[in-house]
């Protein structure tokens, strides 16, 4: 679905903000609708770097990278529990993509490296008849899914590091999903579990009127 079609799932954004959910923002441009719906009790700070960065929790996950694991499993021959150190030892992917957020900004030529979700599922034996993907944030209630296809899409990868750098916390440290063609609030931060599953299910901004697909423009053909 063509952004400009989106304005149900932007104005319920701002809505869930204007009622009050918890919320850090980072940007450039402080200004216009979205900055005036903020909460009082939300923290505004205003890097050079051009992101904004949104929190539905009390606070932001601060997850230990040495202690992390990320558990795999649902319909899987292999379910496992892997360290940060056991996904850097699976194939590394490189890549350079923008990021778009449905509000209407983006921040453009990241690089990102990590592990491609296909080569994940492959590794844990995912099903061939399951019909979703989905991941589960250490930042409760925040979760998403993904159709299989769309899961499986070369570009779609779990992130560690971004711009030469270990993920940062706001970004979803230490792991975190990245899926280019879609809007940022499919790329969950701060992934703590997948799940292989029948079919895919309502996320939580989903829950709050956004787009089951994230499209930013067209689907791929």
């Amino acid at each position: 679905m063509p952004a400009r079609d989106r304005l149900l799932g932007r104005g319920a954004f701002l809505g869930l903000l204007g009622a009050g959910a918890a919320g850090v923002f980072y940007g450039r441009d402080v200004t216009g609708a979205l900055s005036r719906a903020l909460p009082r009790a939300a923290t505004a700070l205003v890097p050079t770097s051009g992101w904004r960065i949104y929190t539905v929790a009390d606070s932001m996950p601060n997850l230990d990278p040495v202690t992390y694991r990320l558990r795999v499993g649902g319909m899987v021959a292999d379910p496992k529990t892997l360290s940060l150190d056991d996904l850097r030892a699976l194939p590394r992917t490189e890549q350079v993509s923008d990021f778009h957020c449905v509000t209407g900004w983006s921040v453009n030529d990241v690089h990102w490296a990590g592990v491609r979700v296909s080569d994940l599922l492959e590794h844990v034996g995912a099903d061939p008849s399951a019909g979703a993907v989905r991941f589960v944030s250490a930042e409760a209630p925040y979760e998403d899914s993904l159709t299989r296809d769309q899961a499986l899409l070369a570009d779609v990868l779990l992130a560690f590091e971004m711009d030469g750098a270990p993920l940062p916390r706001p970004h979803g440290a230490p792991v975190r999903l990245v899926i280019p063609e879609m809007y940022g609030y499919k790329n969950v931060k701060w992934v703590e579990r997948i799940e292989v599953e029948a079919k895919p299910r309502n996320g939580f901004w989903e829950d709050h009127g956004y787009d089951a697909d994230g499209w930013v423009d067209d689907a791929p053909a």
